[in-house]
């Protein structure tokens, strides 16, 4: 995902600290420019290459050939021009001349973590017979700090000249994202805007364990009907007949694969989970730019429900960028206790686990044997 950013001073050009040594991610202070976040809002590279046809349901899951069918469905469907008169529009609903219904307008891919449901968002997103430019792609968090960035109105109004806009890990984490992401997606569903999400959660049950959902109830409730929901079943693909998370390697190891790697970070985990506090979440995709693989050592189980959810969105962003992580220390699936994994945050825990899991396998090769 291109950006337009800069770093804190204590950062030179990764290419060159990578002929002094290691980088680290604790000495980076990114800054995206708000004028490149629109034009950032296309997959990550590692969901660039994928199509439906790439798309692998298995065969015990019909839940996944239908989604795929019915998402293909959905893209057919985009061709129309938005907002004419008179003329069938997506899911049934018509089209009026002056102002679309704020019913479906969009669907909603839940299911567990590990089924494809990215790749989905992202088959859609290139199967849409649109400009890039006319369509975006992006995360919850990424559109929330959008319209930090650029104010909400200004989002509105870059947001409704788009033919579809897909919103992957789509998570209401506090009363005010409640809000104002229903407030914005009526809008743009008003203006025709398509919308497609994925999430772990149904939306008519967005916030539950997590606030009182009960004091928003209507805000949720609004938000889900403009969804069709299809849900997803199946197991983890990343660990279909795979052993468990890797077993931890020695410091000495990681020190020297870091040492020897151009472009590898490497960060003691405590230092790195103090630094992430630092940097806003959405800013963690750009902390990570140019970096081929992190090391880290002294991983430890994370106690803080704070410290455990920026953590989340940065294994979300090593893997969507397919960065291979290192460690030494306790195995990843040993990172959250049982009390978080029982609680209203379990599944984006889940997800953290499954992804590092895989990105731990990918950095088996940065090691001798």
């Amino acid at each position: 995902m291109s950006s337009s950013l800069s770093f804190g001073p204590d950062v030179s050009d990764p290419d060159a600290a990578a002929a002094d040594g290691p980088l680290s991610l604790c000495a980076r202070e990114p800054r995206v420019a708000a004028d490149r976040l629109v034009a950032a809002m296309v997959p990550p590279p590692r969901f660039d290459a994928v199509r439906f046809a790439t798309y692998a349901p298995a065969p015990d899951q019909p839940s996944q050939s239908e989604a795929v069918r019915v998402l293909e469905g959905f893209a057919a469907g985009l061709t129309d021009p938005p907002a004419t008169g008179g003329r069938r529009g997506l899911l049934g609903w018509r089209r009026r001349a002056t102002k679309a219904p704020a019913t479906a307008r969009g669907v909603y891919l839940d299911g567990g973590y590990g089924v494809g449901k990215t790749h989905l968002l992202a088959s859609l997103w290139h199967a849409t017979p649109a400009e890039p430019e006319r369509k975006a792609f992006g995360t919850f968090v990424e559109l929330t700090h959008l319209v930090g960035a650029l104010g909400f109105q200004e989002t509105v109004r870059t947001l409704s000249g788009h033919r579809l806009l897909c919103i992957d890990e789509f998570e209401l984490d506090d009363p005010g994202d409640t809000v104002l992401v229903s407030t914005l997606l009526g809008r743009l569903v008003d203006s025709g805007v398509a919308l497609a999400a994925t999430s772990n959660t149904l939306p008519g049950r967005l916030g539950e364990g997590r606030f009182a959902a009960a004091d928003f109830l209507r805000e949720i409730q609004t938000l889900s009907a403009r969804f069709r929901t299809l849900r997803i079943d199946g197991e983890d693909y990343r660990h279909r007949g795979l052993p468990a998370a890797p077993v931890p390697h020695p410091e000495e190891r990681v020190t020297r694969a870091a040492h020897a790697r151009a472009g590898a970070s490497l960060d003691a985990f405590p230092d790195l989970l103090d630094h992430l506090a630092r940097v806003h979440p959405s800013r963690y995709g750009a902390l990570t730019d140019g970096v081929r693989a992190v090391c880290l050592t002294g991983v430890r189980p994370v106690r803080d429900q704070s410290t455990a959810l920026r953590l989340v969105v940065l294994a979300d962003r090593l893997y969507d960028r397919e960065v291979p992580v290192l460690a030494s220390g306790v195995p990843f699936d040993r990172l959250f206790g049982e009390e978080m994994l029982k609680g209203g945050y379990r599944k984006k825990y889940f997800r953290a686990i499954s992804r590092l899991t895989a990105l731990a396998r990918d950095a088996g090769r940065l090691v001798e044997p």
